[in-house]
């Protein structure tokens, strides 16, 4: 219903010069935007796998992240490797 009208107020907006260019960025900055958008993908999947894994873990009453700061770690896999290995001594598990 107002196409024409808008068409219009537009048009004399920009004979006036009060409309600035819309900014298009350059295939640089787009691939760039791409690629950052797709690491923040990545990182949060990881994260996502990160989350169920410790929740799998604790399932099977493994309280991993009560022990370690990071349960993805050197210590914790080896903690990990250890259980899977049928380790079942906490004193010897927590020297990891």
């Amino acid at each position: 219903k107002t196409d024409v009208k808008d068409a219009e107020w537009i048009a004399q907006l920009l004979r006036h010069g009060l409309l600035k260019a819309s900014f298009i960025p350059d295939r640089n900055q787009r691939e760039l935007r791409e690629l950052v958008r797709y690491r923040r993908s990545i990182i949060e999947e990881r994260a996502r796998q990160h989350n169920r894994i410790q929740k799998v873990l604790e399932g099977a009453n493994i309280k991993l992240g009560s022990v370690v700061s990071d349960i993805m770690g050197v210590s914790s896999k080896d903690m990990l490797h250890a259980i899977a290995n049928g380790e079942d001594d906490s004193e010897k598990l927590a020297n990891f």
